[in-house]
This record gives structure tokens, sequence and C-alpha cells, in this order.
């Protein structure tokens, strides 16, 4: 059966794999991985024969899930971030490359050539994991996920300048007309595919639903997505990087949410392609016999991104868990350090020996990716609590006399807003507590008392009074942060009703658990509120309404259903 028997093994193998890390309480892709070294010709047992065909099958996998994560992300949402991203991306690029060559010089004994590849190969992090993981977590909205995301597109254009310079070490003078042309055609290419698609892609994406094929607008929505990756591959950009235009193309138009809900389950297998197809690359005899200068290529790898990330971030405004965040999300090397090295070792660049370590780091840092990313909160605490600074505070228009029977809202986010909007209107006094510095203009424009800083931290809950407070509304959706807030909250006013966002349905026993005394789950609450409206153009009665929105919301949450 050819590459149709490799797809079975691979989807089978993916099961197993993605099984255990389940049970392991591990992610998923780290499964993945573990299920393509057990498939690989590297081990014993059933093999992959056709391995280049489904490492071609996979970059569709990447091209696809950066694809839905433009239609879930506009170029709207990178703007507050551009600054870091347009500057601290080329900078990083740049600490990075060069960090990378001088550890491999002066620590594994690289000629220079050598250690300018493997610093390259090093510079650049993984799209695939840090999407992935962002998206298995429910982060893509945060800010610290934007700025990951911005660096991400930065460095992904940084490849083309990359990939003609390094070949011509030796003639960098004559590289760089090359480099400048290439630039300028990407520039030119991807404007004209943003004002092109912003106009052409809607109108076409609207004729297919007037037609009411279903089938016909998924396959309009792939062929939009592969097509515009394609088209930006023959343009020498990466075909990635033209999917993931193509879908914030789409993000504007009110065809995204569906396009984005049928695209996913395809996106999933060909990423779960992907994943495999890293694994069979890994040769455990390699590591066996090596293993020393592995582990320390790795520790060195995620110990220095992390360090030029975080500091990246803090030199660019970003404090409290963003730089940790930050730092560790993007430690890993990226699906970029394969091409690079082919293609190093295929002018005989590098040697068969550092070709296999940048490969053997690369698989290694993507798999631990996720654990690593997933230690950046309490490592960040617990530094905190090492250094126990004086929490910087800011106040904004807090009331000289003191409140009393107030409502302290964490978070100022797109929920955050819209329970500020709301209770300012009903007259109801409030106070925004949020640590994104940027907002703080936002908070004083509305004519809203706030405090800038961390929520988490016992001080900034007594600058915003909350031992007076009446009802603290908590809607930042990391889980771990709201349950140190709930912490401090209680310890400070045990009377406080504490009203909690839960960005998943198994969030809510486990908030509820930690003292909540209200779950809210605003997607589920909005897709209430359409179902009301529905109902209602229907003639269905108020109270009929009533009774089915309340069994829909007793299954939910449960005892605690909210009124």
């Amino acid at each position: 059966m050819g590459i149709a028997s490799d797809f079975v093994l691979i989807v089978i193998a993916g099961l197993c794999g993605g099984l255990l890390a389940r049970l392991l309480r591990l992610p998923l892709l780290v499964g993945y991985v573990a299920a393509g070294v057990a498939v690989g010709p590297y081990t014993a047992g059933p093999t992959v024969t056709q391995l280049h065909e489904i490492e071609l099958l996979a970059e569709i996998g990447v091209a696809l899930l950066l694809f839905s994560l433009g239609l879930e992300i506009s170029l709207r949402d990178l703007q507050p971030v551009r600054r870091i991203a347009l500057i601290g991306g080329p900078i990083q690029v740049v600490l990075t490359a060069a960090a990378g060559a001088l550890a491999g010089i002066k620590g594994f004994g690289m000629s220079a050539t050598e250690g300018i590849w493997f610093g390259a190969m090093v510079a650049v992090s993984s799209t695939m994991v840090v999407l992935r993981t962002l998206s298995a977590a429910g982060l893509t909205s945060t800010l610290a996920s934007r700025v990951m995301i911005g660096l991400l597109v930065i460095q992904d254009l940084a490849v083309i300048p990359i990939l003609i310079i390094l070949p011509q070490i030796a003639n960098l003078e004559g590289a760089l007309p090359t480099v400048f042309k290439a630039v300028g055609i990407a520039t030119v290419f991807l404007a004209a595919m943003i004002v092109a698609g912003t106009r052409l892609l809607p109108k076409l994406l609207q004729r297919v639903i007037v037609w009411g094929s279903r089938e016909l607008f998924l396959v309009a929505v792939v062929a939009i997505g592969v097509g515009l990756g394609y088209a930006a591959h023959a343009a020498g950009l990466s075909f990635a990087l033209g999917a993931f235009v193509a879908g914030m193309i789409l993000s504007e138009s009110e065809f995204s949410h569906q396009a984005l809900s049928d695209v996913v389950p395809l996106r999933d297998i060909f990423g779960l392609l992907f994943f495999v197809s890293v694994g069979m690359l890994f040769d455990p005899n390699y590591v066996l016999a090596h293993w020393g200068a592995i582990a320390g290529a790795v520790l060195a790898i995620f110990i220095g991104k992390s360090l030029i990330f975080g500091f990246l971030a803090r030199a660019f405004g970003y404090t409290f868990m963003a730089p940790w965040i930050i730092g560790l999300g993007l430690s890993q090397i990226g699906e970029f350090s394969f091409v690079l090295a082919r293609s190093g070792l295929g002018l005989n660049a590098i040697s068969k020996n550092v070709y296999d370590l940048a490969l053997t780091c690369t698989i290694l840092t993507m798999a631990l990716s996720p654990i690593v990313s997933s230690a950046a909160l309490p490592l960040g605490r617990a530094w905190r609590r090492w250094r126990n600074p004086a929490p910087p505070l800011r106040t904004i228009d807090l009331p000289e006399q003191g409140l009393r029977d107030h409502v302290v809202v964490a978070g100022y986010g797109r929920t955050g807003r819209a329970v500020a909007k709301i209770l300012r209107q009903s007259g109801v006094p409030l106070v925004i507590v949020d640590s994104n510095y940027p907002l703080l203009g936002d908070i004083s424009a509305a004519h809203i008392s706030g405090v800038w800083g961390d929520a988490t931290r016992e001080e900034v809950l007594h600058a915003a009074q909350i031992p007076h407070a009446r009802v603290l509304v908590i809607t930042i959706p990391d889980r771990t942060s709201i349950e140190l807030i709930i912490q401090h909250a209680r310890q400070l006013n045990p009377s406080l009703e504490i009203v909690a966002r839960a960005v998943r349905d198994y969030h809510i026993a486990e908030l509820r658990h930690a003292g909540v005394d209200s779950v809210i789950q605003p997607e589920f609450e909005g897709g209430v509120e359409m179902v009301r409206q529905t109902l209602a153009r229907y003639r269905y009665g108020d109270s009929e309404i009533h009774d089915l929105v309340a069994c829909l919301r007793d299954d939910l949450y449960g005892s605690s259903t909210p009124s």
C-alpha cells in the first residue's frame, strides 16, 4: 500500500502515544514524538518506509496550524506588540545566533564556520510547538502570547536572509544585494496579498455559502490556506508564513469562525503527522553514545534562549510574569533547524557530528518545550518571593475617603472591559487591577478607578481595598493565578463574594473547589443568549425559554448555576 500503510501506522502509533501521554499527564505532542521514535528507522518493530513523503505531508500540518491561528488572531491583535516584534525580534535573532555560535565554538569544539551555522539553527524557535501549546492551554489571546506570536512572525521572516547569507559566508558583500532583493520582494508580495485578499477572498467565500454546500466551503477554506501558502513559497517566503497571513486576512471577515471550526479536525490530523515525523528523525543510539554533550547542549539552549527572550521582554517594558512566560515559552529550537542542518551538510559546511547534535537537540527541545513552558509561572513566583521586592504600584482615580462595598475586577481584557463598562453604567463602584502597563491609559480614559500591579500579590489587593470590597470578579484566564488571588483575597476578606471566569469546562469544578462562589464560562453564556434569541423568534414563551436555559446551565455548572 506504500504511503497509505505508513499513514495508518502513524495514526495508530500517534493514538497510542497520545493515550500514554494523557495517562502520564504530559502534553499530547510529547506522546506523538515518542510514537515517531517507535515507528522510526532507528528502532525495532513496525517502521515507516516512505519517510520523505511523510515529511512533505507534515509540512501541510504546519501550514494548517498557522492558518487556523491566523483565523483567531487579526492584525489588530498584534498592534499592541508591534514595537517588541519589529525592533526586539531582529535583536533577538542576532543575539541568539551569536550566543549559539560562541557556545558551539568554545563549548563543543566546532570550527568557526560550523559555529555560525549552529548559532543560526538555534536562533529560531518552533512556531508549531509554541502555537500548539498556547492553543491547548486556551491562552492565544493573552498579552504574553501575542508577544510570542509577534516574535515568531519576525523569526519566520528572518529565515529568508539567513538562508541566503549562510551559504555565502566567505562572500558577504556578494550576498547582501540578494538579501535586499529578497526582502523587497517579500514586502511587496505580503502587502499585495493582504490588500487583494481582504477584497477578494470574503467575496469568494460568500459566493460558496450562497450555494449552500458545506463540503465546498471546507474545500475553499483549505484551498485558500494552502494556496496562498504555496504562493508565498514561490515568492521566496515560508510556506507556513503565507498560510498564517491567509488566516489573518480571513479573520477580518464574518466567515472566520465557521472556517476555523471546519479546518480544525484536518489541522489536528496533519499536525499529528508533523510531530510523529519529528520523532522518526530521533536516533536513540546517537543519544546513548553522546548523552553528556547532548544534555549539556539542551540545557544551555533552554537557559540561554530563556534569558535572552526574558531580558528582551523586560527591556521593552513587560513585567511581572510576562518575561518568564515569553522566555521559557520560546526557548526551544524550531523546525527551521531541520532545513538549515540539511543545507549545511549538503554544502559540507558542517560535519555529520554537528548535524546529528543539532538534529537531536531540536527534537529534544521541541518535545520538552511544553513541560518547560509550564514551569514559567511557578519559577516566576518563586523568584519574586526570593527577591521579595516592593511591588510597583500605581493607582488611578482612587477616592481619597476609600471605598466600601465595591467590586474589584482582576483583569482588563475583553471580558474585564465588558464587566467594567456595565458596572460603571449601573453606578456600582469598582476598581480595576491589571499588571499590563499599557492598559493604564485605557482605564484612565474610561474614568474608572484602577491599580497597576499583579493581583496575586497581597499588597496589590490591599491597594484595591479588597478588605472592604463586596465582590471580586476574576476575568484572567490563568487557573494558577486565580487560585493565588482567591487565597490572598479570602485571607484579607473572608466574607468576600468571588466570581471567576473558566476558560475550559473542566475548570469549573476546580475553581469551585478553590473557593469561587460563582463560575462563569463566557463562551457557553454567549451560546445561551443566542439560544434565547433564537427561541424567542419561534414564539416560545419566556417561561419555556427560562426552563430550557436553566436545564442547560444545570448540566454545565451543577448546583452552582449562575442566575
